[in-house]
């Protein structure tokens, strides 16, 4: 076995992992198509590789793009419609949310062709450039861009990219919490992520926190009493025992992972702060 290749596809599994649960919308689906990449890998010869993590980020995206559309074609057999959640606030909503991203994104983002949501992805969401794309979805750099620009399009016709982005972070963020998914945390959180409490949180036991192993460490499994909240129209959470907002989360979020978590607890803060609750 490649040691170069074990240690890489270790150190790259966080980021393949969120790869395919934005292109998939699935977590189970999404380790799935990681522990399929590893096997690909291994059956390769790597050995002559030089960027190794765009290597495997390669291999799972076309394991993606190949589940994408056998799923397209089955759900075209069946001639059925794509789980989204469900906005009546029915039972079946919280199993359909335990997904996170996936789940948020997949209103819009199954609306598009496999090649179009991959393009999407890779370059909007994880910066992948065209060049390297193209060989992926079998299009060359310019038809990629066309390809990427088209379902931008489609999905700011839906939605605004960034904010469909945001709140499916922010509620992977509390998904992922609540679950005690640490592996789930570190995937949407930067490495430099920092949590800012005010004076009021740090009085109820909330401390800074700088790192995303020291955050995803404090959160995880303590969002069992969190609801999804809009602050000022941006997603958020509070926690908010007995239906009264007690804590407030604020989150900054750049290039689809968590930087900057702002803890909002001063009863003159939450009176200024336009609040409601999304569920």
């Amino acid at each position: 076995m490649n040691d170069s290749l074990v240690k890489s596809f270790e150190e790259s599994r966080p980021r393949l992992r969120s790869v395919a649960h934005r292109m998939l919308g699935s977590t189970v689906e999404a380790e799935d198509a990681v522990q399929e990449a590893w096997l690909h890998a291994t059956r390769a010869d790597a050995s002559g590789i030089a960027n190794l993590g765009g290597w495997l980020t390669t291999i799972v995206s076309r394991i993606c793009l190949d589940m994408l559309r056998a799923r397209r074609s089955r759900r075209e057999a069946k001639d059925e419609l794509p789980d989204v959640i469900d906005p009546s606030g029915s039972p079946d909503r919280e199993a359909l949310v335990a997904d996170s991203v996936g789940a948020a994104l997949l209103v819009v983002l199954d609306t598009l062709a496999p090649p179009e949501r991959i393009a999407f992805v890779l370059h909007d969401l994880f910066d992948v450039p065209f060049e390297e794309i193209a060989p992926i979805v079998g299009r060359t750099p310019t038809a990629t861009r066309q390809l990427a620009s088209r379902a931008r399009r489609r999905v700011e016709g839906g939605a605004a990219a960034a904010d469909v982005l945001e709140r499916a972070v922010v509620e992977a963020f509390r998904q992922a919490s609540r679950e005690g998914d640490l592996a789930g945390l570190l995937a949407i959180l930067a490495p430099d992520v920092v949590v800012l409490p005010d004076a009021a949180a740090a009085r109820l036991g909330a401390v800074e926190l700088r790192g995303d192993a020291a955050v995803a460490a404090a959160y995880k499994g303590r969002a069992r009493e969190a609801r999804p909240v809009t602050i000022d129209g941006a997603a958020g959470t509070s926690w908010a025992p007995g239906g009264k907002p007690r804590v407030v989360f604020a989150f900054t979020i750049e290039a689809g992972r968590i930087v900057e978590i702002q803890l909002v607890a001063e009863l003159a803060a939450l009176a200024a702060i336009d609040l409601m609750f999304a569920d």
